[in-house]
């Protein structure tokens, strides 16, 4: 078993055809087909399933792809590494996040970063939500994301940074305004504008209001934080909003009132593999840390 079977394997799984590999390699089908047979010599037993239309693999294909593709992962992240302290070039970090995020969590520590490691390259995926941020990590496409953080995140390291609290973004002419504290079941007098259905926060916040009789008016629903302020600005509703630094708005367009009884939103990074992680990457999740937790 060498590595270029098992590349070559990964490469047939993905693909599921070896024609469309040996064309990609530019060597005959034959060629393809040996790295997959010296595999199924090795393990003793069937890696490949022929199909009409190709190939699939079975299910201890499945098996080896998972593993394989794991390891290769970590194999071109150690090697980059290698390659950036034996030339010494700083390399580049790409980050899966929400602009929201970006705006009022990132913002200080992307500024200090910039000016400590200048040869450094920061790359920003921006996702609607932490599930499109761990499928990004888990594809190779990022190297860290920064996330809601949920006991369904499967297949990648977490560490919760910081937890938000929740707040109501109220009109200052509106009758709530005047409170100065309000109760998940307070939240039935409201027009809501909640966070989007599918997404970490949205899925708390649907667990708490269950048992709460909201409102027979519609509520609304915001994709990112930002619009849900604008929104409440706007007298269009009630915006329920973590609590992150720098959520305000204009003076006096809003009133942000503590509600209590929604448990905290908990925020932190996802990685593949942390021992895998580049020293820049590293430095970069350290940076964004000591700025969230100090704030």
């Amino acid at each position: 078993m060498t590595l270029d079977d098992l590349k070559v394997f990964v490469m047939v799984c993905e693909a599921r055809n070896l024609s469309a590999v040996a064309r990609e390699m530019n060597c005959s089908q034959s060629a393809v087909s040996q790295h997959v047979r010296r595999l199924e010599k090795e393990v003793g037993l069937p890696l490949m399933e022929r199909q009409p239309r190709g190939v699939v693999p079975t299910e201890a294909g499945r098996i080896l792809q998972r593993a394989a593709s794991d390891g290769l992962t970590a194999l071109g992240e150690g090697l980059r590494t290698l390659e950036e302290l034996r030339t010494g070039r700083g390399g580049g970090v790409v980050i899966a996040t929400g602009a929201t995020t970006i705006r009022h969590l990132m913002g200080a520590a992307i500024e200090e970063y910039s000016r400590q490691y200048p040869d450094v390259g920061l790359e920003f995926h921006t996702e609607r939500s932490s599930h499109r941020c761990i499928d990004a990590l888990r594809s190779g496409a990022v190297d860290l994301a920064w996330v809601t953080v949920t006991s369904d995140a499967q297949g990648v390291e977490l560490r919760p940074v910081k937890s938000l609290e929740w707040v109501l973004a109220v009109h200052p002419g509106d009758p709530l305004a005047a409170e100065s504290t309000l109760g998940a079941a307070d939240l039935a007098r409201t027009r809501l504008i909640r966070p989007p259905a599918g997404t970490s926060s949205g899925r708390q916040v649907e667990d708490v209001l269950g048992a709460v009789a909201l409102s027979s008016r519609a509520t609304t629903r915001a994709t990112d934080w930002d619009t849900a302020l604008l929104l409440a600005e706007l007298g269009l509703g009630h915006a329920l909003i973590p609590a992150m630094p720098g959520l305000v708005s204009p003076s006096g367009a809003v009133r942000l009132i503590p509600v209590a009884g929604i448990p905290p939103l908990e925020v932190g990074w996802a990685a593949r593999q942390w021992s895998a992680l580049s020293p820049a990457a590293r430095e970069f999740a350290a940076s964004v840390t000591r700025h969230v937790a100090g704030g």
